[in-house]
């Protein structure tokens, strides 16, 4: 029987059996990630770069398009590695760090749409005080607030799962790694301590899901008082893309842990893994492009002064 300190290497979950098929996954998460990377490094540098979208909801939505390219950068150049070279194998080490970047990356996402919800509830239901509530301090207290508490949250879970022995073998049912599967190979009694510290994280989740769905229903209901259609669809606008993506966000992950046994399988499963860890950080920067004209003249103009200068 081993435990964690004579384990060195865990096994991946292999994203194919074929060595066609594992070609074929790895052309899809290299498409799949360089259109994350082109998407969420373009809104970087338009917001970066336009002094006229240097406001809270662009601030935050840089903040967002950080935590995107991080979490992909996190768990899709192993899986890409692994398809190509025909290989599961990840050190204990590099599985810890996976672990760690992934939680933090997607926790700060959470927070940061929850605080992005709080921008747009001001602005829509309180516009009189935006300016009092949302100035540059408050905005960059509150990012920096996401980061932090994200860190900690992934510092805590990460450093508790690795402290426990790992006796049920060293093969995840994941093409990356994640506290559940971890989990499953640990034979101490500790891992009750994780469950705890899960229960908790679960808590302020849930917290978070509470707020944004309060605020949407006030912003609803400010939205459709207001007279004007036009005012009523500028409004819309505005807040239509953040919803899409917390509802992407919340959906696919809660669906992914929370589904019932009965209609579990290694390829649904791995399947809806793909979908909420990897798709979203490359249609984030889509959903909120679309309906945001400055945004996208913003990253129009980045483009076409890329392209004349070289």
């Amino acid at each position: 029987m081993s435990n964690s300190s004579s384990i060195r290497h865990l096994l991946l979950l292999a994203l194919a059996d074929t060595r066609q098929l594992q070609l074929l996954n790895f052309c899809l998460f290299l498409g799949i990630s360089l259109a994350a990377l082109l998407a969420n490094g373009l809104i970087i540098s338009a917001v970066a770069c336009g002094h006229h979208l240097h406001a809270p909801m662009f601030f935050f939505l840089l903040n967002l398009a950080l935590t995107n390219l991080g979490s992909i950068c996190t768990t899709v150049p192993k899986a890409m590695h692994n398809s190509l070279w025909d290989t599961r194998s990840i050190s204990y080490s590099a599985c810890a760090a996976q672990v760690f970047f992934f939680l933090f990356f997607m926790s700060a996402e959470y927070f940061l749409l929850t605080i992005m919800c709080y921008n747009r509830y001001v602005s829509i239901c309180r516009p009189l005080h935006y300016e009092t509530l949302l100035g540059s301090r408050a905005c960059a207290h509150m990012a920096a607030a996401a980061w932090a508490s994200a860190f900690l949250n992934a510092l805590l879970h990460t450093a508790n799962t690795f402290s426990l022995p790992l006796c049920q073998g060293s093969a995840l049912g994941q093409f990356f790694c994640e506290i559940p599967q971890i989990l499953k190979l640990s034979c101490s009694h500790s891992y009750l301590r994780e469950l705890g510290l899960i229960a908790v994280s679960s808590c302020l989740v849930f917290g978070c899901f509470v707020f944004t769905v309060f605020s949407y229903v006030q912003i609803f209901r400010a939205v459709l008082r207001i007279p004007s259609e036009q005012g009523r669809h500028k409004a819309f606008s505005t807040c239509l893309p953040h919803l899409a993506v917390v509802s992407l966000f919340l959906s696919t992950g809660i669906f992914a842990y929370l589904k019932p046994s009965s209609i579990s399988s290694p390829s649904l499963d791995l399947s809806l893994s793909v979908l909420y860890s990897v798709v979203p950080p490359a249609l984030n920067p889509l959903i909120y492009s679309l309906r945001n004209q400055e945004l996208k003249a913003a990253v129009w103009t980045l483009m076409t002064g890329w392209f004349q200068k070289h």
